[in-house]
């Protein structure tokens, strides 16, 4: 019986798919398949992964998504087997969320995965340092600020560059 379902399976995968075919030689249909399959699974996968995964992304959110994204695209196109692509991706998919997991619990493990905030106004007073060290003009403050709807530095009670690259605002 299971060898029986393992040949049905490679065959409509074959049929669908075009598993075995170059990336050449895959027709509308199969690229058709790939996507719509793909498609599926992402959707299970990224809804697999943490809820904040798709919200205010850090770096380490970022590079999922882009690797997911290359990952994807190589098993749709053929330039990779599909169903270890797939697999791949399930992979990265569990890793974030184990660390994800760890990083909740141990600070000093989410401070060396996510990074840190930087203070850059503390008290109505500009904190020159930590602005040069985020790589971050007066004027790049100061459109951040008035988004916040601040005009006036010297009415912020704290301004912090956030791990997501957001600035967050308490108005003093």
């Amino acid at each position: 019986m299971l060898e029986e379902f393992t040949t049905y399976a490679h065959d409509a995968g074959e049929l669908l798919l075009g598993l075995s075919l170059k990336s050449e030689h895959l027709g509308f249909g199969h690229m058709a398949a790939r996507a719509a399959l793909m498609y599926l699974l992402l959707i299970w996968l990224i809804r697999s992964a943490k809820k904040r995964f798709l919200g205010e992304a850090t770096a380490f959110d970022v590079i999922l998504v882009i690797m997911l994204g290359s990952i994807a695209a190589r098993g749709l196109t053929g330039g990779a087997p599909y169903f270890p692509c797939v697999l791949a991706m399930a992979v990265l998919i569990a890793m974030h969320w184990i660390f994800s997991y760890i990083a909740s619990r141990f600070p000093w493990f989410s401070n060396i995965l996510k990074g840190h905030s930087t203070v850059l106004v503390k008290d109505g007073r500009l904190q020159e340092k930590p602005l040069a060290d985020a790589h971050m003009s007066r004027d790049d403050l100061d459109e951040d600020l008035r988004q916040q709807g601040m005009s006036d530095v010297t009415k912020v009670k704290e301004a912090r560059l956030e791990r997501s690259g957001k600035l967050s605002v308490i108005k003093g």
